[in-house]
């Protein structure tokens, strides 16, 4: 795939890497093709989990590029209204509410601006020990309006997060996997074999049960306890509904009981 991406699939996982030399800036060009590269991942049955990262041990993405803004080829104004980001909004995750399939991000450099918005996007986050996070919109005159100002605050402590958007300051890795903004952190060198081998467990998974649990989890986010159990027993959730009447689950149950390996089909 062109327009800075790079997709390979290996079994039931796609592999989704940025590589547009030197920042990984996303313009709307290389937005589209990471919308389509997650909507192979939605679409197609027979993969059951991504995994996104980019070329080096540099960088990871610095957002949004400015330089296309700045020429005019991208507007700020109602940017999600002015042009075609793609599938699933800005870079592909940041508004796709239909993905239920999880998504890896391996952090392989700095995770700055939009760059930052698109790891908040995804389910699961592995950085290399190098990597930082960074907010440097506020010094721009603008604001991280992708998915930060929304998820960040969510993920962190409020005060944490609005000291990286009005100071501008940067986390350390340690620092993220230490407040729960980041899963893990591995070595530089060791940063894809732990994210394929995360992704390798998740497709050995039942594929509807895998999947049923972004679905409840985007339905009853922030919806107060008693709420969330009835969503879940009355609002549409077709993924987990199916789950519930699937072949998998009973055979994930005989497996169990005839203490063998289940075989999972997704159906």
């Amino acid at each position: 795939m062109s327009n800075g991406v790079e997709v390979t699939r290996n079994g039931h996982v796609l592999e989704v890497k940025m590589n547009k030399p030197k920042v990984n800036a996303i313009d709307i060009p290389m937005s589209q093709a990471l919308g389509a590269a997650f909507a192979e991942l939605r679409d197609d049955p027979e993969l059951r989990v991504g995994i996104l990262t980019a070329e080096g041990d540099k960088l990871f993405s610095a957002g949004w590029d400015l330089k296309a803004l700045n020429s005019g080829e991208m507007q700020l104004d109602n940017w999600w209204e002015t042009a075609d980001y793609g599938d699933g909004g800005f870079a592909g995750l940041t508004e796709n509410w239909n993905l239920n399939k999880p998504v890896i991000a391996a952090l392989n450099g700095l995770v700055i601006g939009g760059g930052f918005e698109v790891a908040l996007g995804c389910d699961l986050l592995i950085a290399a020990d190098h990597v930082e996070f960074g907010l440097p919109e506020m010094p721009l005159g603008i604001v991280p309006d992708a998915g930060a100002l929304q998820r960040l605050p969510r993920r962190i402590p409020y005060n944490i997060a609005m000291e990286m958007f009005l100071l501008g300051r940067r986390m350390k890795a340690d620092e993220a996997a230490h407040y729960g903004l980041v899963n893990k952190v591995v070595p530089k060198e060791n940063l894809m074999e732990a994210a394929r081998e995360w992704a390798a467990s998740i497709a050995w998974s039942a594929p509807l049960a895998m999947q049923s649990v972004k679905e409840v989890q985007r339905a009853i986010e922030c919806a107060p306890l008693e709420q969330a159990f009835d969503k879940m027993r009355t609002d549409p959730m077709p993924t987990y509904r199916k789950m519930l009447k699937s072949s998998d689950a009973a055979e994930g149950v005989a497996a169990f009981v005839e203490k063998r390996e289940p075989n999972f089909k997704g159906a």
